[in-house]
């Protein structure tokens, strides 16, 4: 972050000093007093269950120069009227008068993280990059990572979610990106805005202000991703396997890991690449940031030769361990949608070459009305392709068990929580067995996998 007095902040977001030295310097935000160190501005944030106010003190006592609260405190502070709203004013501000960078947006219903991880890598091969930590992509996301770049950053790459229609105008309105691309279409957050038509709408305001100099990479195979093209005065730039597409993938094939190698296209040139991601649907992911770093005037052979060298940057995202056991553990815990299992799926059967298949499964959630339709459908696609062991953990997942355990070439069960699916795959798993760990992110299995990592196995 660029350093900036107490006063500047003040000025800028329109908040009144209290209890602090207004030429006090501050050289970093942040939002969690435990990573609070000296010079730092520590933003309160009331949320469901803690209140950032109540932390003040700690922040102050690990050095922060003041807080960012919504009410006086009786420390040093910048008091305004909601922290978040000014967090971002103050990003906004950075950005519009402060950073001469590319600035690049990503979204996507799934695999928008790993995109954004893919791009960092490719682009820091071409110079100064800042993205996202992880999943920074919320309204207090987005603001931290753009105060993270400062005069010599010439990449920023930012991660963008959405939780409704204008999310993602607000956050366009804030980083003003040069870029912005949209990885795919899927039923997440169908819950919350109401259809995939619907989702895809919200999803495309990230293309809509764009400027007309500015570029719009699109998923070129994905129909509603391609709607929205209208939406734009930037150039549309589709990536895909479609032979119209832009930047093309021709020749795909997975090996025995599951990872994808094939021929990258870009006008008349060819390049082979094989990537070091466990999983197909990693392909489309690579093509949307190899269309970014293209358009940002990357040529086709660094843009090939980072995205050999790219390796899984955010935790819990298809991340493959040999445990000492013999088993195979496959932790992709931190999110899930229909799409994004399917695919999970897929990989878990490409990756196994005749050894056992564990599926443990929690709830996909914001699926809405149709939850229930949508995990009946994943029990079905399990036993499907192939998989030998499905194990469904929390209520949520009930239907997907209930659906598999009709087919008869899957043995399908179902535990209560997290610790009764620790307690079974301790007596169950095997040596040489392949095991996936799947769910949305409020199920928490992650622990799952951290226990079968700590235990070494079963």
């Amino acid at each position: 972050m660029m350093t900036m007095s107490v006063a500047e902040i003040a000025e800028i977001v329109g908040g009144t000093a209290h209890q602090v030295d207004a030429s006090a310097l501050v050289n970093e935000v942040a939002t969690d007093s435990r990573q609070v160190g000296p010079g730092s501005m520590f933003v309160a944030i009331r949320g469901a269950n803690v209140d950032g106010h109540d932390f003040a003190a700690s922040a102050v006592a690990n050095g922060a120069t003041a807080v960012l609260a919504s009410r006086p405190l009786d420390a040093p502070c910048i008091v305004v009227g909601d922290p978040v709203l000014a967090l971002g004013a103050l990003a906004h501000w950075v950005r519009e008068h402060k950073l001469k960078c590319k600035v690049i947006a990503i979204t996507g219903s799934s695999g928008k993280t790993s995109t954004k991880d893919l791009l960092a890598q490719v682009l820091s091969s071409a110079g100064r990059t800042v993205a996202a930590v992880g999943s920074f992509n919320t309204e207090v996301g987005v603001p931290l990572t753009i105060l993270q770049a400062d005069e010599a950053t010439e990449f920023l790459v930012l991660e963008m979610g959405m939780r409704g229609a204008g999310h993602l105008t607000y956050l366009t309105e804030l980083a003003e990106p040069d870029i912005a691309a949209i990885v795919n279409i899927g039923t997440a957050h169908v819950g919350v805005v109401g259809t995939k038509e619907m989702v895809a709408r919200a999803k495309g305001e990230i293309i809509a202000s764009l400027p007309r100099a500015g570029f719009a990479i699109l998923n070129g195979d994905d129909p509603l991703v391609m709607e929205q093209a209208s939406r734009t005065a930037a150039q549309v730039v589709s990536c895909g396997e479609a032979p119209e597409c832009d930047v093309r993938a021709t020749d795909a094939r997975v090996d025995g890991q599951a990872r994808v190698s094939f021929t990258l296209s870009i006008g008349d040139a060819n390049v082979p690449v094989t990537l070091q991601y466990h999983g197909r649907h990693f392909l489309s992911n690579a093509l949307v940031a190899a269309g970014v770093a293209y358009s940002l005037g990357v040529d086709i052979n660094t843009i090939a030769m980072a995205l050999r060298a790219a390796t899984p940057g955010s935790k819990w995202r298809m991340e493959v361990h040999q445990l000492p056991s013999g088993v195979t553990l496959v932790n992709d815990a931190y999110n899930a949608n229909p799409e994004s299992v399917r695919a999970a799926v897929d990989t878990l059967a490409a990756m196994a070459a005749g050894r056992r298949t564990w599926l443990i499964l929690g709830e996909m959630r914001e699926l809405g009305a149709g939850s229930g339709n949508e995990h009946e459908s994943i029990g079905k696609y399990a036993a499907e392709q192939g998989i030998d062991e499905l194990m469904c953990v929390g209520e949520g997942a009930r239907p997907a068990y209930l659906s598999a355990k009709e087919f008869p070439s899957i043995n399908a069960n179902w535990v209560l929580d997290p610790p009764s699916a620790i307690k079974a795959l301790a007596d169950a798993l095997m040596p040489g067995d392949v095991a996936l760990i799947k769910a949305s992110r409020g199920v928490g299995l992650e622990v799952v996998a951290t226990a079968l990592l700590e235990a070494g196995g079963p």
